[in-house]
């Protein structure tokens, strides 16, 4: 059973909140995250991303980085940026993008749920990225960005959230992408009480989005045996959760000509061509393609469909029926020849890319659903990398959970 539970989360005073709340660290650059920063001075970003105190190409994984980012979590705290509150709490957190809301619970999750498998993942960590977290959490020896959770919808908990909602949020403001974000406190006892029975319930959690964060912080906590447990994350309803798709494209044909290429597809795949107007696939088994200045459809024939929860998933069909034994793309995760474009960018973006020259075609993918990522984690699997892009993204800065 699930181990969730209240803290005492360190938040922004009510009118700084705006100004403070960022976007997470690995949605961009260094050069964009000091754009930002330039447009706003009380960025999160200053911390999340310290490499920006320091002059173009500096390492940014030297320590006095880091130090940096303790040094100016220290005196935003002193100056009383922050606030943290007396007593444990649950706290709400709604998100609101083109009219559509998604609500979670922001809490601590049990370092050992995650070890056991309560906690379960879709996708493997690479040590690089995981150490980066892991020294940044270290130095401040706070951890700053909440993991991205979901669970299957619990209509306790539900009500729980609906009696809160319904009262005034401490936080309400629209950052500048057009995102929506409420706060709503939890502090008193027979609600965190009966929030906390209600999690004991649940027998499964899931990282929708945040695996490096979170296998960060759980190595950060092995190395304090001081510290509680815990690491802090935002739990969803699965109902309430949207993912996009997650494209890709390709910079050449492995060598092929187009029709050699196209008569390649058509033993896996009925190839409808579309002509100019954009397309996106309109079900599971179902992409399209853009080469040459025009759009195809293409369906995968049924004898190539598996019944398996990984082979199943379109971003793995096309892997393995496209771009590893046609395109000799072996492994997407380090092949340079691959490039990945969230749905977010729409697919205005896999036509400019293709009609400069960058890259030679572009594969417009079905999104992988919530379910199917549900039970790739519940067979104890992963996915392909790049399957899942979430919309909206978590802000940083509205809560960190200090544990040293």
């Amino acid at each position: 059973m699930a181990d969730i539970r209240p803290f005492k989360a360190i938040r922004p005073v009510k009118d700084k909140t705006e100004h403070i709340a960022a976007l997470p660290y690995d949605v961009m650059d260094t050069a964009e995250a000091k754009t930002e920063i330039s447009r706003e001075p009380l960025s999160f970003l200053r911390i999340d991303r310290p490499e920006t105190n320091f002059p173009d190409g500096y390492d940014m994984y030297a320590p006095e980085v880091y130090e940096k980012a303790r040094e100016i979590f220290d005196k935003m705290l002193a100056d009383g940026d922050f606030v943290q509150d007396d007593s444990s709490c649950y706290y709400i957190y709604e998100l609101t993008m083109d009219g559509r809301s998604q609500t979670g619970i922001a809490a601590v999750c049990s370092a050992a749920d995650y070890e056991s498998g309560v906690v379960k993942k879709h996708e493997n960590t690479l040590a690089a990225k995981e150490q980066d977290r892991i020294d940044h959490i270290s130095a401040l020896g706070a951890q700053t960005g909440p993991i991205f959770l979901a669970y299957r919808r619990d209509a306790d908990i539900d009500a729980v959230v609906k009696k809160h909602k319904a009262r005034t949020p401490v936080f309400d403001f629209v950052s500048p992408d057009g995102i929506g974000h409420r706060v709503w406190v939890i502090s008193d006892s027979e609600d965190i009480e009966r929030l906390s029975k209600c999690f004991e319930g649940i027998s499964d959690i899931y990282i929708a989005d945040g695996h490096h964060r979170c296998a960060s912080a759980v190595k950060v906590l092995k190395r304090f045996p001081e510290a509680p447990g815990y690491f802090m994350a935002v739990l969803f309803p699965d109902s309430e959760l949207k993912i996009y798709d997650y494209n890709r494209v390709v910079r050449d044909l492995n060598g092929l000509s187009e029709s050699r290429f196209f008569d390649r597809l058509r033993k896996k795949y009925t190839v409808e061509q579309l002509g100019s107007e954009r397309t996106a696939p309109g079900k599971k088994g179902c992409m399209t393609m853009y080469i040459s200045g025009t759009w195809y459809r293409l369906e995968i024939k049924e004898e190539f469909v598996v019944d398996d929860p990984v082979g199943s998933l379109d971003v793995a069909i096309l892997q393995n029926e496209v771009l590893s034994p046609i395109l000799n793309i072996e492994d997407p995760k380090t092949d340079e020849r691959i490039g990945f474009i969230g749905g977010i960018r729409g697919l205005a973006e896999l036509e400019k890319l293709v009609d400069s020259g960058a890259y030679e075609v572009a594969f417009a993918m079905f999104p992988t659903s919530i379910d199917e990522l549900f039970a790739v984690a519940d067979a104890g699997r992963l996915m392909p990398p790049k399957s899942t892009w979430f919309e909206p993204k978590l802000r940083s800065g509205l809560f960190i959970n200090r544990f040293i």
